[in-house]
């Protein structure tokens, strides 16, 4: 590779470093401006869809019998936002800055039937509600067990929990119904105006009595009283969700001065309480990187240095056809492989993945994709993916030259279809069984419409366009002739067979990455932020060294057993790592997961093997240009004859 590991390594911890001080020194977007507000400015919650990590299917807040505001409005939604579930409403829960509230009514509901098997459903499968607050998502501060004073957040809360009173050996189903709120605020003493900084609450299951007739938000409770200084602060006597009966809903809203500056807001959220496990598993990937950098070394300097040198000083035909080793399928080693179109094909995808995750990680190590602007990323991701279609093209028919093919749109056509459309309908799929569960994470048909139109519109045309600049250069020479008679493959030793070398070569890859992967699907399944890009562009760059280094070891001892199809090889070798991040998701689904459902574990499963199925392309690819470049080096290194 072009790239040494050890400058891949030193450029990587700068950009960790940049990535993991931005916050700190104070660094907002661009587009990402503070609202200043005054005392007694309307602050306007939001809310968000339904998450639970047991069933991974999000829904409406107002799939749910909550308060309603006069008319609902949605915001206005990113491609992103949209692909991922969010629906953001208003609601009916407003404050004044700076203006504490104490139990104020928002509304009364009666439970009926429908209404109470909705609540009790939720309540089972341990929903939460999410809800932002000038662009802050609401959380639950809990306290940590292993630190005094120091606090993780949850995502929202849950709508209610499970209990038995006391004596009773019946499971009830109870509503949070009183919500807490703590507001933070910055304050700039010179204008007095304040910034918010956080957005808490903790929620309490309260069956409010009150006096007299019912008079909606006029209506004086006893359970809690704003005159009388009456204050909720336990859920000793809960609302049960029961047929029939009333639900009163209340909150409280307080307002705290913090010394947490705007640009920082974000870093309590943020928090990696476990950045020596990050760096756990950096030393594990570089220890893997060191040895297989030791191993090219060793081929590169000692053996070839020596093989290179003792072939090219070869003189007497006798001595030539003693010969034995890499050199003796010079002949062969530049032959187009079987299935040759399908090869250019998937070099082609693992290109255009490569270009994407490239610059989505140099983007999001520089801040440019910051958690405040949700959806972001994977709107980034997927604009990137369709002007990559440019690089998919040239690199398919540039490959597909050096194989003397001549129908290149054959090849773009394949290119631009063969990915793309595979996992269009497997997500098609997916989204048809979210679609039966009614969930709002089902993408609407006209987004549907728009993928399909940035497919059709942009990506297929600009990989035709890549097809013909690349088919219009003048081909890749071969250093060395190729025979007209294919040389017979001497028998194989047992580690030389080509399914056990190819499974033990994905082993390297998915090590060097395995650590990072646990993380990266904690916060995908589990609902939890990730935004430690500085590591992941880290391990990315490792990831590159080990597939390239682990298919040259390879690649070198097959073609010293006089072997010489190593085209396939090259990419399966480190492609084969896809193999065990699918089989690692697995093992994760059953050990870390709660999911009960079957069309959540079809959805889990559908979703790993499309990102497995991709880091597939991206692995093989980078293995396969690393054979590639290390066979024409060796190749035109030595004299032939």
């Amino acid at each position: 590779m072009a790239i040494s590991p050890a400058a891949a390594t030193a450029l990587a911890v700068a950009l960790a470093a940049l990535c993991l001080a931005a916050p700190a020194a104070g660094f907002y977007l661009p587009g990402v401006a503070p609202n200043d507000f005054e005392k007694k400015d309307p602050l306007q919650v939001k809310v968000n869809k339904l998450t639970s990590i047991k069933t991974q299917l999000p829904y409406s807040y107002y799939s749910l019998p909550f308060c309603k505001p006069d008319t609902i409005v949605d915001s206005a939604e990113n491609l992103g936002e949209v692909l991922r579930g969010d629906r953001i409403e208003n609601s009916p829960y407003m404050f004044e800055m700076r203006e504490p509230q104490m139990c104020q009514i928002v509304c009364k509901i009666t439970v009926g039937e429908k209404e109470a098997k909705l609540l009790k459903e939720k309540i089972e499968d341990e929903y939460r509600v999410n809800m932002i607050l000038d662009n802050l998502p609401l959380v639950v501060p809990i306290q940590r067990v292993d630190q005094e004073g120091a606090y993780f957040y949850q995502h929202g809360f849950h709508v209610g929990a499970k209990g038995k009173y006391s004596g009773s050996k019946d499971e009830k189903y109870f509503i949070h119904n009183h919500l807490s709120f703590t507001v933070k605020y910055h304050r700039d003493e010179q204008r007095d105006v304040s910034r918010i900084v956080a957005f808490e609450v903790k929620p309490y299951s309260v069956k409010h009595e009150y006096e007299g007739q019912w008079n909606e938000k006029k209506t004086r409770l006893t359970t809690c009283d704003p005159h009388a200084q009456r204050v909720i602060t336990s859920s000793d006597s809960p609302q049960e969700v029961e047929v029939g009966k009333d639900i009163i809903f209340t909150y409280d809203v307080e307002f705290k001065e913090s010394d947490i500056k705007w640009a920082s807001r974000w870093d309590s959220y943020l928090l990696m309480t476990d950045d020596q496990i990050h760096w756990f598993s950096i030393v594990n990937s570089l220890m893997i990187v060191l040895f297989l950098s030791g191993m090219v070394a060793m081929i590169m300097l000692r053996t070839l240095y020596r093989d290179i040198s003792k072939y090219n000083q070869l003189e007497t035909q006798e001595e030539a056809q003693e010969e034995t080793g890499w050199k003796l399928v010079h002949g062969d080693v530049f032959r187009p492989p079987a299935n040759s179109d399908w090869l250019c094909v998937y070099v082609g995808t693992g290109v255009q993945f490569f270009g994407m995750l490239l610059v989505t990680m140099v983007f999001a190590v520089l801040g440019f994709l910051s958690p405040s602007n949700r959806g972001g990323l994977m709107t980034a991701m997927l604009l990137l993916w369709v002007f990559m279609g440019l690089l998919a093209g040239y690199s398919s028919s540039r490959l597909y030259k050096l194989f003397k093919g001549s129908e290149w749109k054959n090849i773009a056509l394949r290119t631009a279809f063969t990915f793309p459309g595979s996992v269009f309908a497997i997500f098609f799929f997916l989204n048809a069984l979210i679609w039966g569960q009614k969930s709002s994470g089902a993408v609407p048909f006209t987004t549907m419409f728009a993928l399909v139109l940035l497919w059709f519109g942009i990506s297929v045309p600009l990989v035709f366009v890549g097809s013909f600049l690349g088919f219009k250069k003048p081909a890749i020479e071969d250093p060395v002739k190729t025979n007209k008679i294919p040389r017979q493959i001497p028998e194989q030793a047992w580690y030389m067979n080509p399914i056990f070398s190819i499974l033990i070569g994905g082993i390297l890859p998915f090590g060097a990455v395995f650590i990072e992967l646990f993380f990266i699907l904690t916060s995908i399944w589990l609902h939890q932020f990730y935004y430690i890009f500085g590591f992941l562009f880290l391990v990315f760059l490792i990831l590159i060294v080990t597939c390239a280094e682990i298919s040259i070891v390879l690649c070198y001892f097959q073609l010293c057993s006089e072997d010489y199809l190593w085209w396939w090889r090259s990419y399966l070798t480190s492609g084969s790592s896809a193999l065990y991040l699918f089989l690692y998701a697995t093992f994760y689904f059953f050990t870390k997961l709660e999911i009960t459902k079957f069309v959540s574990a079809v959805l889990y499963f559908g979703y790993m093997l499309i990102a497995s199925y991709a880091f597939f392309a991206l692995t093989g690819t980078i293995g396969f240009y690393a054979c590639f470049l290390f066979t024409r080096l060796i190749y035109s290194s030595v004299k032939i004859e």
